[in-house]
């Protein structure tokens, strides 16, 4: 009898702490896909903020080449049209605005120019270079921080223990965000 009752509760013990892991395993994975959504909204505002920062600068009166700025529009207003699509659509876009972006203002000697007061004004669009050059960081880390993310999670996914419970649930399974984000070479333009 008392075999029997030593050999219950090691069963009882060996279920509760299963149950525990199973349990731990299931939070962690739905605290990573928190995780994934959180770094998509802060990677979303990034990218919004960033082509509403690039519109102003291409709309400044005098700052810019007429033909940079009406390139720089341009693909400002396919970013922003593209923030609904999502998806390929979406990274195309802002990779051509991360392209014409660097192409414009990361021309050598450009900064100088503004500031000399060559192209317009000087002290504002100073501050708006600083915060195109804000909004650029700030859109290459945030991607950063969002793949690192998916990553995490993707890889949590793919434990046994995970796919054979089906711990995931009906949670698609998050995907990259690919777009060539590089900000233009600042140093450069000192």
């Amino acid at each position: 009898m008392l075999d029997w009752i030593s050999a219950a509760a090691v069963a009882v013990a060996a279920v509760a702490a299963l149950s525990f892991y199973v349990s731990w395993r299931a939070t962690r994975l739905d605290r990573l896909h928190t995780r994934v959504e959180t770094a998509y909204a802060a990677l979303d505002a990034a990218l919004v903020r960033r082509s509403a920062v690039v519109l102003e600068l291409a709309s400044t009166p005098g700052l810019l080449e007429p033909a940079s700025a009406v390139l720089l529009a341009d693909a400002a207003v396919r970013s922003r049209r593209s923030h609904a699509c999502g998806g390929g659509e979406r990274e195309l876009a802002e990779s051509s605005l991360s392209r014409t972006l660097r192409a414009v203002v990361g021309e050598p000697g450009f900064r100088a120019e503004v500031a000399s007061g060559g192209y317009s004004r000087g002290g504002a669009d100073g501050e708006l270079l600083a915060e195109v050059e804000a909004a650029a960081k700030r859109v290459h880390l945030a991607r950063r921080f969002y793949n690192d993310a998916v990553a995490s999670t993707r890889a949590a996914r793919m434990s046994r223990l995970v796919r054979a419970l089906r711990l995931a649930g009906s949670a698609p399974l998050p995907e990259f965000f690919e777009a060539d984000d590089e900000p233009p070479s600042f140093d450069t333009m000192a």
